[in-house]
């Protein structure tokens, strides 16, 4: 049996062969909250996720037809959803925030060999999940989810990449909710702070034998402690993936490597067992 195509619907282009010159060109006059970051129709938008295949992975899943839904009334920041069949909450596929603009290096360590400020890509907020899937027993969500995962993180974040390098940003900024959004991102992502980057890979590094999603739900519930047994609290701070070749070199450098290494080797965590154990059951009995 031949694997069938995805038939395009209303929004999409009607030719599939795309050349990468032609997938946002002849943009810069338009301008307007209806478009996509102010520039891209949602054809536009589709033309892409079709090149980079989006489009092939969602029907391989069984999640087609898609409809799509561009939220402009915080603008800059927009809210872009991907359903499945019908733009109803329960069909949500995608859910993105996402802006543009300039971000300002706060962190003294880092300003020691950064500029001030770089033009990003912001991802305020995303959500990837499966609506036809549901959890059991065998398969428990990590905290926020409602679904299972797409298992699509990487070719997602090769779409933004893609994106920000045509519309020459200095990199993607992410803003992880929880510590395991933190914790996956850091295959790609780096904190501008190196005593964050030591921080978490402190906390994962103390528990090799815990699994990753039990160690999700330890920090999120709040049983993970310092050294003093203070609670842990999740703090969110930005993470970049840079284009930028300044911002590259910091990251890669060995003044950056060495202070996240030196706050990763000096910070203890213990988890509070029993306090996980009586906070798992009360979630379970919800």
């Amino acid at each position: 049996m031949r694997n069938r195509k995805p038939k395009t619907s209303s929004f999409l282009i009607e030719s599939p062969k795309i050349e990468k010159q032609d997938v946002l060109s002849q943009l810069s006059d338009k301008r307007g909250t209806s478009l996509f970051l102010g520039k891209y129709s949602l054809n536009e938008v589709a033309a892409v996720l079709m090149k980079r295949d989006f489009l092939k992975e969602a029907q391989a899943k069984d999640l087609w037809p898609l409809d799509f839904e561009l939220d402009s009334s915080g603008y800059p920041l927009q809210r872009l959803q991907i359903f499945y069949r019908t733009k109803k909450p329960e069909n949500v596929i995608v859910d993105l925030k996402i802006r543009e603009g300039r971000y300002k290096v706060k962190n003294a360590f880092a300003l020691k060999y950064l500029s001030s400020d770089y033009d990003f890509l912001f991802l305020e907020w995303l959500t990837l999940q499966n609506p036809r899937l549901e959890f059991t027993q065998e398969r428990t969500p990590l905290p926020g989810q409602s679904h299972p995962g797409l298992n699509l993180g990487r070719k997602v974040l090769d779409l933004f990449v893609y994106l920000g390098r045509i519309m020459k940003k200095d990199g993607l900024l992410a803003f992880p909710a929880y510590f395991h959004n933190a914790l996956l991102f850091s295959r790609y992502f780096h904190f501008f702070n190196p005593a964050k980057e030591g921080e978490i890979q402190a906390v994962r590094k103390s528990f090799t034998d815990v699994s990753f999603k039990n160690l999700a739900w330890i920090v999120h519930t709040n049983c993970l402690r310092w050294k003093d047994n203070q609670v842990y609290e999740w703090q969110a701070e930005p993470q970049a993936h840079p284009f930028n070749k300044t911002l590259n070199k910091y990251f890669d450098s060995k003044a950056y490597k060495d202070e996240v290494k030196n706050v990763q080797e000096n910070l203890r965590f213990t988890i509070d067992w029993e306090d996980y154990r009586i906070k798992m059951q009360n979630l379970v009995s919800i």
